[in-house]
Parts: structure tokens; sequence; C-alpha cells
């Protein structure tokens, strides 16, 4: 054998004599070893902790997701033909005008007719979801709703800040306001 080998074979002896003698040296040789297990375990245990919380965080942001599409495509779906009813409103207000007109005539037989027509146009419209925002003389100007194209002196002080006339009717389609109504407020 080496000299090398001798030495290192020598130390290793006296190594483990050493230990088997001293009981402390090999509760702390031990002691070290199982330190270093538990660490690792520690840290297995952290990885998989930050793994579920991780896990856990993906699938509420899923959920939520879902739920948000879910939302968009019936609001999507509520006011599909929202183009449509919205061309269509100004004929809503030509039937009221025509009306209007009509209803000065001597012929009652033709205001009937298109009075008919007229319900008959608005309860489809409402079927499909549209609904007139009621506003009258003397409401709550609320800026919100309404749309005040023009401020008047008012009348009297019970108006003033108050709804003096409609100029145009307001409707909804569902939740979503699609024409505000025209005001005049008194100022």
């Amino acid at each position: 054998m080496s000299k090398k080998s001798k030495v290192e074979e020598t130390e290793g002896e006296l190594n483990e004599s050493q230990i088997a003698e001293n009981p402390e040296l090999n509760d702390e040789t031990n002691g070290s070893t199982l330190e270093e297990e538990l660490s690792v375990e520690d840290q297995l245990r952290e990885e998989l902790t930050k793994e579920k919380d991780k896990f856990l965080r993906l699938f509420a942001e899923f959920e939520n997701f879902k739920k948000r599409t879910s939302k968009e495509r019936m609001d999507l779906f509520k006011t599909a033909g929202q183009e449509v009813i919205v061309s269509l409103l100004p004929i809503l207000d030509d039937f009221d005008r025509a009306l209007k007109e009509l209803s000065k005539s001597e012929d009652k037989e033709m205001f009937k007719g298109v009075e008919l027509i007229n319900n008959k146009f608005r309860e489809t419209l409402k079927a499909k979801g549209l609904e007139q925002i009621e506003v009258g003389e003397g409401d709550v100007f609320d800026a919100e709703v309404h749309d005040a194209i023009t401020q008047i002196p008012a009348p009297n002080k019970k108006l003033k800040g108050k709804i003096i006339d409609v100029v145009e009717k307001g409707f909804k389609l569902g939740e979503r306001i699609i024409r505000h109504p025209k005001v005049v407020v008194g100022n």
C-alpha cells in the first residue's frame, strides 16, 4: 500500500474509534444528518404549500373568468338587437307625432288604425326588452339619466333645478339606457 492510503486508513480507524468511545460525537453527526433530512423535508413541504397556493389562486382566477365571460355572453344576448332597436326609435317618435296630428282630424277610423299599429309595434319592442324611461314635468333632474339640452328660467321657485319640458323620450334596453331623455331644466 502507498503512504497516502495507509494515512487515510488510520485516520478512518481513529475517527471510528473516537465516535465509538465518545457517544456525544456520535449524536452530533447523526443529529446533523437528521437536521439535514428534516430541512429537506421542510423545504419540500414549503414547496408543496406554495404549489397548492398557486394552484388554488389559478383555479379561483379561472372560475372568475368563467363567471365574467358567462355574464358578458348573457348581456350580449340581452342587447344583441340593440342597434336594430336604436334605429327603430325614430319610427316610434314619428308614430307619436302622427297620432298627435291624427287626433286633431275628423277621421277617427284612420286614427284607430294607426293607433293599433303603434300599439302592436310598441308591444313587439317591449317583448324584446325595450322600456320607456318615464319622465314628467316637475321631476328632479338626474344627470346620469337625463340629457339637458337647455336651461331656462324657472316659471316658479318649485321648478328650479327640475325638469320643465321633455323634448325627446328616453328608452332602456334591459338595464342599459340606449337613449337618454332630452329635457329642458329650470334655472
